[in-house]
């Protein structure tokens, strides 16, 4: 675990300073700058474009993690792959950008339903998807490489600056809606240009290849491999974005809006997960490849360990800073509404840290083809408990089905890893990490309350300050004496205590 945890702690350095760009840009400018419906609509068009780019790639991120190490040599130029995994995507942007015309009236209807925006940028959403493809190609070609700092600042820096300069010409009405739209796929494209160069420059853009190496039966296991990723694929982002999806076509752009700054917020829980989880993806195709179960085995617990410990300390200060935020926030009499979606949310990303690595070592093995079984019956679920909670609850329902979802999904996939693979994640770490976030929560209420009745900006920034110091202060003192983490608790005996 030594160079995932080294990799994840540089990364999640650059993603934090990314969430300090992301918090000004999102709760200071959007709040103030942006009405709740074009926050909808932009967020919208880039959910649409996304699952069409993830598609697009015809499952390029994991085929090529899986099946790198057959072609790993650097004699040869490992053997053409990266111009086999070229391939992948071109030939995906073809095919799905076709399918998006042809199902133009029925996508304008579904998302138009409420409102009518949708339709007036819907081919603006074939330039940004081809873009978000190869972008995430060359983030996915760094990872295979085992290198993501960089890529994770121009996502997490790069992008959000670009993004912050966009509200602010919109806010000074230097651009319209269509400007704003259009700035996005430029952003995105000189960030998959940089991304695309790096990524290059490390690994290699070797286009020599020799189809003999390639064996028929090499051909037929990326193939049904690819092909069942490929139908996993429509199941699995669909479910991702079921939410977002659902609340358009049952409340509109402005609930949308309003319902994306939860979304903010709790990806705020989501930040390590999404660095650990990648950097230990090419551990595990080795380890799955080798057939070293018990490497296997620790990997899963030690990702698992890690991701809830990450997730569940970092919601923790965002549940208890929430009046806070709401305080700071321009107009966040709107946004008050969204307190119960953002603890739905956050506990949702807690699940998915605990058991999402389960799916990443499954789609290493030779079950793969169980993925596409699990992510139906993610669909459905979603679906069913979108459809249940959105009218009901509104916006609240959709984060509340989105945790019970959750919960049901990787119940019913754990169960399928432990039957075929018979590992789990389950450690009395995790036990730790409930101990850790119960008391850090009761020391929680000793603290004193210094946001005041006008809740005032000063006032939230020194409760939020007193209250966020302390707790973390409490929390790396008892996570190390609680001893959650053993390479961290290394870390700290060998790099700190010892000078």
């Amino acid at each position: 675990m030594g160079i995932v945890i080294r990799q994840a702690v540089k990364a999640t350095s650059v993603n934090y300073v990314g969430v300090l760009l992301g918090i000004f840009t999102t709760f200071c400018i959007m709040t103030k700058y942006l009405d709740p419906d074009v926050i909808g609509l932009t967020r919208v068009l880039y959910e649409v474009a996304y699952i069409i780019s993830l598609l697009a790639m015809l499952g390029a991120p994991s085929s090529g993690m899986r099946f790198f190490p057959y072609f790993k040599d650097e004699k040869t130029g490992n053997h053409g792959f990266f111009y086999y995994y070229l391939l992948l995507p071109i030939v995906g942007c073809l095919v799905f950008g076709v399918l998006y015309l042809i199902f133009k009236t029925p996508l304008i209807e579904y998302f138009g339903k409420k409102d009518a925006q949708f339709g007036d940028f819907f081919y603006y959403v074939i330039p940004l998807f081809v873009v978000l493809a190869f972008w995430q190609f060359f983030e996915a070609y760094a990872n295979i490489n085992m290198r993501i700092a960089i890529p994770k600042l121009v996502r997490e820096v790069g992008m959000r600056v670009f993004i912050l300069g966009m509200y602010l010409a919109y806010g000074f009405r230097l651009i319209d809606v269509t400007g704003l739209i259009l700035s996005y796929i430029i952003a995105y494209g000189i960030c998959m240009l940089v991304t695309g160069f790096y990524s290059i420059r490390i690994g290699g853009a070797e286009m020599r290849h020799d189809w003999s190496y390639v064996t028929p039966e090499l051909r037929k296991k990326v193939g049904w491999y690819t092909g069942f990723l490929m139908i996993s694929a429509i199941s699995g982002n669909l479910m991702a974005q079921m939410d977002v999806f659902q609340l358009t076509n049952l409340k509109g752009l402005y609930d949308v809006g309003v319902y994306v700054i939860a979304l903010n917020i709790a990806e705020v829980t989501n930040m390590p997960l999404r660095n650990i989880s990648p950097i230990a993806s090419p551990l595990a195709a080795q380890a799955m490849k080798d057939n070293d179960m018990l490497k296997v085995k620790d990997l899963y617990r030690q990702v698992s360990v890690h991701q809830m410990l990450a997730a569940s300390v970092i919601l923790l200060f965002v549940w208890v800073n929430l009046d806070n935020i709401f305080a700071l926030i321009p107009h966040g009499e709107i946004y008050s509404q969204i307190r119960w979606a953002v603890l739905f949310l956050g506990l949702s990303k807690v699940v998915f840290g605990v058991f999402n690595f389960g799916n990443v070592i499954m789609s290493f093995s030779k079950y793969y083809y169980l993925t596409l079984i699990i992510t139906i019956v993610m669909t459905f679920i979603t679906y069913g408990t979108n459809l249940y909670f959105i009218p009901i609850l509104g916006l609240t329902g959709a984060a509340l089905a989105t945790l019970i979802a959750s919960i049901l999904i990787y119940s019913f996939q754990q169960c399928l890893v432990q039957l075929t693979l018979k590992v789990h994640p389950v450690s009395w770490a995790h036990l730790r990490v409930v101990i850790l976030i119960a008391l850090l929560y009761g020391l929680n209420f000793l603290i004193p309350t210094l946001l005041d009745e006008s809740q005032s900006w000063y006032s939230a920034i020194a409760d939020g300050a007193v209250r966020s110091i302390l707790l973390a202060v409490a929390a790396l003192f008892l996570m190390y004496k609680l001893r959650i983490s053993e390479p961290i608790n290394r870390i700290v005996d060998e790099k700190l205590l010892r000078k």
